[in-house]
């Protein structure tokens, strides 16, 4: 356990090298108000945290750069709670206030912002289509020969498709196979399509064969991830080592590799991993910050931002909570 000294100092090295992505010497730490101790005494502490392992420096300078032990500490125990500034505030809240959008693209807008606000790479995951539950079903006729589904689901997607139909479906069978239609399906999950068909398939009527029908039409294996990832480019000016930049660029193209870093982040109760902490080694020199968005109660996606272990964590941290607390109450209310 570090004492109140150490502690001190190191808070004091990693938040000079998150500044300025220069090394930190002992001289510079001793001349800071805080400390009224010599440039000697810092520079033992110095030594020591960095015997500890949270300190490391670079062969081509005397100062000290933190290690992700460094970075751990300084999240778990000594960031603030950090809060945006009143213009970033007033962006998150003018954005989601005016984000009338289908649901893919109000993720991809997210994405966007989180790049924005936090000049890092952006990952937003939305809600499963599968577990969505069916909020509306309306069918409507296009002509004598065709009929259109549309089904409204809890995550603000709206699904449809086209049929044809023969000529002696009259508008009177089409309202009536509506009406079972909602019975059938309103509030349950879209995944329970075939439980649906199977219910429809204890009635043998004309009703019911066009159900089958609309229901055939839905029953279909759906991608399950609603993924983006925003603003790859900026972790370019985040490294100064090309095959660095070309490694993270590469495993950013791979959804699956990001989808899974996400989902084994959650599943350990991570909201940090910092380095080779998410263990996908092209990211070993980055960071993730994750957050979830809650909707009517529900964890139906994930927003976060990837950067150098260098990032400013009050910042993501802050960044990460209201985005995801503002677009949980998004979906809510869409």
């Amino acid at each position: 356990m570090l004492d109140d000294r150490k502690t001190a100092i190191l808070r004091a090295i990693v938040e000079e090298y998150i500044a300025t992505a220069m090394p930190v010497g002992s001289s510079h730490i001793a001349n800071s108000q805080e400390f009224a101790v010599s440039s000697a005494t810092v520079r033992n502490d110095m030594a020591v945290l960095e015997r500890e392992g949270f300190l490391t420096h670079p062969h081509t300078s005397a100062g000290r750069i933190p290690t992700d032990k460094g970075y751990r500490f300084f999240v778990d125990n000594l960031v603030p709670n950090g809060t945006l500034g009143s213009i970033e505030q007033a962006k998150v809240g003018s954005f989601f206030e005016s984000a009338h959008f289908r649901l893919e693209e109000t993720l991809q807008r997210t994405s966007m912002l989180l790049t924005q606000l936090t000049n890092y790479a952006s990952v937003v995951i939305g809600p499963s289509v599968e577990v969505a539950v069916i909020r509306s079903v309306q069918l409507v006729r296009l002509s004598n020969h065709h009929l259109t589904v549309v089904i409204v689901l809890s995550n603000g997607s709206v699904e449809n498709e086209q049929l044809e139909i023969s000529h002696d479906v009259s508008d009177e069978n089409i309202v009536d196979a509506a009406f079972k239609l909602q019975k059938l399906m309103l509030n349950a999950p879209l995944r329970d399509i075939q439980l649906m068909r199977a219910a429809n398939h204890k009635s043998a009527d004309g009703i019911s064969e066009l159900c089958e029908k609309v229901l055939a039409s839905l029953d279909r294996t759906r991608n399950d991830e609603t993924f983006f990832v925003g603003g790859a480019s900026q972790m370019a000016e985040a490294f100064d080592a090309v095959e660095i930049v070309r490694n993270v660029l590469h495993t950013l193209e791979q959804q699956y590799v990001v989808v899974t870093l996400v989902r084994d982040m959650l599943n350990r109760g991570l909201s940090v991993a910092i380095g080779a902490e998410h263990g996908v080694e092209p990211l070993s020199a980055c960071s993730v910050v994750l957050a979830p968005v809650i909707a009517d109660g529900e964890n139906i996606g994930t927003v976060g931002v990837l950067g150098p272990t260098r990032m400013n964590y009050p910042q993501a941290l802050a960044t990460v909570e209201l985005v995801s607390d503002r677009l949980g109450r998004r979906l809510t209310e869409s």
